[in-house]
């Protein structure tokens, strides 16, 4: 769930209410859901999108670009000729949206299926003879840089060279695991070449029948959800529309939690369905039969057992899934080899790994608390009530209790979430004020205050982010730095200075239109399952700036304590590389007064510079990424063992580095909060995660680094013991 904000309808009320009364039914009613829906959409965007672009021949050549590349970027199905024809519509997308017609995306998908279907008669053939990988030729990893096969004599060439390209992948791992077994193990004989090579093409073979049908599952209506983000992503990069069974998936993201029984899955080589893990505190655990590693064999809910061997995960988590409080009976094979049929009753289902936790660092004599925030969580769904500002609060609190010298809050990564909550998290650090300014269509600006009477908390206090800090996240950063409240240390922020309010379709479809959709629909499902609308559209209305005017629109957030990102550098990372991205610019700022909190920002800059100049893990970070991007400017890969296996030398070498930069070595001491341990040491399970974490956190040279800056701001407040830590 990365770079989004979202606002709940109290915030944003009315501001699309006017859209409620009007049936998108203008001059002829289309025929066929895709038509309805393309223009449903379409009138919405051009109604209620922040800054709607201009229906005309630019808008159609972005859509026919993104739709292509969406639907074929390794130019494995397209022929140069069916891009030829599709090319004619061009610029007339824009004509057919006008007309209320889908003929660029009914020619696609009729060209589309007919490709996959000859794609299909490839593979085995050609799986069927072995490779020989002592020639000197090379594949091309990089979409962008192919060019569409002239014919399908050129799509098989380029079949056979992407099937030996994993082919030899597989061959080089079995060969390895091979070498392996005679060196640990005397007297083994290890497998012959031609035998691993026969064994790699045959893995190649299973997996091949896995994607295919992975492909042939996917219908026109799936398809046709491509096309619609084609268009959606034209308008800006963050207005998607969304079929209900995604709907639903972005609901239970943002909340944490969900209906089910709280078991992760993983599908097997063999298509068995096999149990990873428990989530601690769910359904499954509370009935305590199933366990990680059995095998579930049969999924019986209200229409009776289905034997779910071979099929997708998705397919298996829809039978699991129903309402709270009904049984759903698992049949399962345990790890020794004995079979039971395990009734466990759905339920609210917490995601833990979503939400704020914390821990209490000691470093220098003086402790930290450390606060982990992944996203910016609220309750859309109405499955449960936590939220991230009350949540974060909670956990300030009992930092406090532990008696912590200063707070650290970790948004790196953290995509967004919640607006509403970012504004109640700033209470906490500033009390009452200005957070964000929220610009609509027309100039209309709101300015979001925190309501909160006082500060929580007023020590020293650092956030931490980097280019995977997006939306919210910055909107926080943006604000704790206007107000001189927090230091801001990492990498610069993504860029995404945009709101998404999430509206759905079906009310403005007329009668006619959704009565039409309904029958076809009945008709097409035989009746079985239950019409769950025709989505929704994730629509961008509002642009954030800061309390200072400036927007974090493409430029997001410059920590005043820049430290080496691994990453910062790679073409895809930040809204500046997207060319649909709304522009930079500035409005008048609000009225605000500055705390003036940090006491020794320069000398603490100044000193940071130092440290990290002269340490061995962030010199490292600063090479590592260069060969990083290197290895990305320069994507083709040998189907020569020898120089395959060089070229995998050099990658294995960029995660040694990686691995390096993740193990840094730091006298930081970490532990769980005391209020903690009881929780943390339920079950194996918790204990076993709960140690991963404490130990990545030991590890961890940016938090090392992020300890040492809030150590000379504790440093210089307890040379003023008048000095208020609330």
């Amino acid at each position: 769930m990365k770079n989004k904000i979202l606002i709940p309808s109290v915030v944003c009320g009315g501001l699309l209410a006017f859209l409620s009364f009007r049936y998108i039914n203008a001059n002829a009613q289309p025929q066929g859901q895709n038509a309805i829906i393309q223009q449903t959409v379409m009138a919405i965007m051009q109604e209620g999108h922040y800054a709607p672009r201009e229906i005309n021949d630019s808008f159609s050549k972005k859509v026919f670009d993104k739709v292509i590349e969406g639907l074929d970027y390794d130019k494995k199905f397209l022929l140069q000729t069916d891009y030829d024809e599709l090319k004619k519509y061009q610029f007339m997308i824009d004509d057919q949206i006008m007309d209320n017609r889908t003929d660029f995306f009914n020619q696609l998908n009729d060209i589309f299926v007919k490709r996959i279907a000859e794609a299909e008669q490839y593979y085995k053939p050609i799986l069927n003879k072995p490779f020989n990988f002592n020639e000197n030729d090379s594949i091309q990893l990089d979409g962008d840089k192919l060019k569409f096969a002239k014919n399908t004599a050129d799509m098989k060439a380029r079949w056979e060279q992407l099937l030996k390209y994993r082919v030899l992948a597989k061959y080089v791992d079995l060969k390895k695991t091979e070498e392996k077994k005679a060196k640990d193990s005397v007297g083994y004989v290890a497998k012959t070449s031609a035998v691993l090579e026969a064994e790699a093409r045959e893995s190649v073979v299973k997996m091949q029948d896995r994607y295919f049908k992975r492909l042939k599952k996917l219908n026109e209506n799936d398809r046709f959800s491509l096309y619609m983000n084609g268009l959606t992503s034209a308008e800006d990069p963050h207005s998607d529309f969304f079929p209900p069974e995604d709907r639903k998936r972005f609901d239970e993201a943002m909340s944490g939690n969900f209906i089910g029984i709280g078991a992760q899955l993983q599908a097997q080589d063999d298509g068995k369905i096999k149990v990873q893990m428990i989530i601690t505190g769910s359904p499954s655990w509370q009935q305590g039969q199933l366990k990680s590693g059995d095998i579930i064999e049969k999924v019986e809910g209200e229409t009776g057992p289905v034997d779910i061997e071979g099929y997708e995960i998705e397919d298996v988590v829809k039978l699991i899934r129903g309402k709270a409080g009904t049984v759903v009976k698992m049949h399962v094979k345990h790890e020794d080899g004995t079979k039971q049929i395990i009734p466990i009753v759905r339920g609210k289902v917490e995601m833990e790994d979503t939400y704020a936790k914390s821990s209490v660092i000691e470093s220098n004599g003086k402790r930290i608390g450390y606060i982990y925030l992944p996203e910016f969580y609220t309750n859309f769904t109405g499955n449960g009530d936590r939220t991230s500002g009350k949540d974060v609060e909670n956990e300030v609190i009992r930092l406090k209790e532990e008696g912590v010298d200063g707070i650290v809050l970790d948004l790196r990564n953290n995509g967004g979430g919640s607006l509403s909550d970012v504004v109640d998290m700033a209470g906490i650090f500033i009390g009452k004020g200005p957070v964000v300014q929220v610009r609509g269509r027309g100039d209309n600006v709101m300015t979001l205050k925190s309501r909160q009477s006082e500060p929580v908390y007023t020590g020293p206090l650092a956030i931490m982010v980097n280019g995977g800090s997006a939306s919210a996240s910055e909107i926080l950063a943006a604000a704790m730095q206007d107000y001189g409240r927090a230091v801001i240390i990492g990498a610069n922020t993504f860029g995404k200075g945009t709101v998404q309010k999430l509206v759905p379709l079906d009310p403005f479809v007329s009668p006619e239109a959704r009565k039409s959709i309904i029958d076809s629909w009945i008709a097409a499902k035989n009746g079985d399952a239950k019409f769950e609308g025709i989505g929704s559209l994730k629509l961008t209305i509002q642009k954030f700036y800061r309390i200072n005017g400036g927007s974090t629109q493409l430029k997001g957030v410059t920590p005043d304590i820049l430290l080496p990102d691994v990453y910062e550098g790679l073409d895809d990372m930040g809204e500046r590389k997207n060319p649909s991205a709304l522009a930079w610019d500035k409005i008048k700022e609000s009225d605000y007064s500055k705390t003036n909190s940090i006491p020794n920002l320069a000398a603490m800059i100044g000193d940071s510079k130092k440290r990290t100049s002269t340490s061995e893990t962030f010199n490292l970070v600063k090479q590592t990424g260069a060969r990083l991007k290197s290895q990305q400017d320069h994507n083709v890969y040998p189907l020569n063992e020898a120089k395959y296996m060089a070229k995998i030398a050099e990658g294995e070498a960029i995660n040694k580095k990686l691995d390096q930069i993740d193990s840094a070595k730091t006298k930081l001491v970490v532990m769980n909060l005391k209020a903690d341990l009881e929780k943390v040491n339920v079950d194996t399970s918790s204990k076993e995660k709960n140690k991963k974490w404490i130990d990545a956190l030991k590890k961890d040279a940016y938090l090392n680094e992020t300890v040492n800056v809030l150590n000379e701001w504790i440093k210089v407040v307890a040379m003023k013991p008048t000095t208020s830590n609330k």
